[in-house]
């Protein structure tokens, strides 16, 4: 009997090449060399806050108004997709009903956004970084891109093999369906705001239900799931980063290409 095999695939990085605008709200300098990952791991206590809403809502906003406002009067879901400390959403919640930060902490991204991606195929939306010592938004973070070159080919190729393709990403929920429709995913295949546990989670529920398993990833959230995956993929085709030996030794291959995972046997 032939072995079911499926790969998992993160978003930004990995099938998006993905361009980010970070504010810090303290100082309100605008940051597009730092990765929000390293960031947060510089921080000793900091979460990864993603906002469940399509951004350009913000554009129809008195841009004074508070985003802790807009997102607990509008009921706004969100979702911890990546922290240096454990926290809850209670606790999130309670730091965002006494925060200071505006929407216009959020909108002053958006120019330089559209300048870095003109031809955006994908907005992975908005998010903020909560510094929880301190019990604040310090950042707040605006993101999109676009499918690198070979992202749609592969995956059809992959298909034809008979491999079952998924996405698994901290991204939002509605980035992540329009995702799987411009890719060819089955829309059931992928999974929104899902933390370093959760990607981990999904792999090994693929393999209880018969899966080899393969994450291909390219950053510090997709290492538990690497060490849970039957092979690991590192993909450094998203030039803004210096990926760190560390996450080089949870690779079982390092590619440069996301095509390249068509000549992995797994």
């Amino acid at each position: 009997m032939m072995t079911k095999k499926a790969i998992v695939f993160d978003n930004s990085g990995t099938l998006i090449e993905r361009f980010r605008v970070i504010k810090d709200v303290s100082t309100g300098e605008l940051i597009t060399h730092i990765n929000s990952l390293d960031l947060i791991d510089s921080c000793l206590n900091a979460a990864l806050v993603v906002l469940q809403f399509n951004t350009n809502r913000l554009k129809e906003l008195d841009p004074n108004t508070l985003i802790s406002d807009f997102v607990l009067e509008n009921n706004i879901d969100f979702d911890i997709s990546y922290y240096s400390t454990d926290v809850s959403k209670e606790e999130i919640t309670a730091i965002l009903e006494k925060d200071t930060a505006v929407i216009k902490d959020i909108t002053d991204t958006f120019p330089l956004l559209k300048e870095s991606v003109p031809n955006m195929e994908l907005c992975n939306g908005s998010a903020v970084i909560i510094d929880i010592a301190e019990e604040r938004i310090a950042y707040t973070i605006t993101s999109a891109g676009h499918l690198f070159s070979g992202v749609k080919d592969t995956i059809a190729k992959l298909q034809d093999k008979n491999i079952d393709v998924f996405i698994a990403s901290g991204d939002r929920s509605g980035a992540i369906k329009h995702l799987a429709d411009i890719t060819g995913v089955p829309e059931s295949h992928a999974f929104a705001t899902a933390s370093t546990h959760r990607k981990a989670e999904i792999v090994a529920n693929l393999q209880d239900e018969g899966y080899k398993v393969m994450m291909v990833g390219d950053g510090p959230n997709d290492i538990l799931a690497f060490e849970q995956a039957d092979s690991a993929v590192l993909t450094t085709e998203q030039k803004d980063g210096d990926f760190p030996d560390k996450l080089k030794g949870y690779a079982d291959f390092v590619i440069e290409d996301i095509s390249e995972v068509l000549q992995i046997d797994f």
